[in-house]
């Protein structure tokens, strides 16, 4: 039987920043939902206003790939079940909320470094707004309307 919306969402959001604390976890929430939202480029025509679409997107988020560089993923959103908070966190950005600070971003990554790299992904569309804990969060740029 496959996971709800909100059960997939809940789960990727434990995956991708469940050691982040609740900021961290809301912040990858808000990029998840602003690619839903989004008003124009690649995100509107390939998610189409779907959660699910843009939690499977293929290649965007870590935690949904089976293979990473060639070798088996061990950490998917198949692997452990979501608690409460990744329930609450899902829920409130389903409710329409936004954690200030990371607004209209579109794209996330953990450099498992201290700065961040000015441009996300490399094609450009992204360029540095905000971190917050671990995770470094991208702006899409006019060449992202492009796409």
């Amino acid at each position: 039987m496959p996971y709800s919306d909100r059960e997939l969402f809940a789960r990727l959001i434990k995956c991708e920043a469940g050691g982040e604390g609740e900021a961290g976890m809301k912040a990858v929430a808000t990029v998840i939902m602003n690619r839903v939202h989004v008003t124009g480029g690649q995100y509107l025509r390939t998610v189409q206003g779907s959660l699910r679409r843009a939690i499977e997107e293929p290649g965007e988020f870590t935690c949904v790939m089976g293979l990473v560089y060639g070798e088996v993923n061990p950490q998917t959103i198949w692997i452990s079940d979501p608690e409460q908070i990744h329930y609450d966190v899902a829920d409130w950005a389903l409710s329409g909320n936004k954690l200030v600070g990371v607004d209209e971003c579109l794209w996330y990554y953990n450099p498992f470094m201290p700065s961040c790299e000015a441009v996300f992904p490399r094609n450009g569309s992204g360029s540095l707004y905000n971190r917050v804990r671990e995770h470094c969060f991208y702006f899409p740029t006019n060449l992202y309307w492009q796409t």
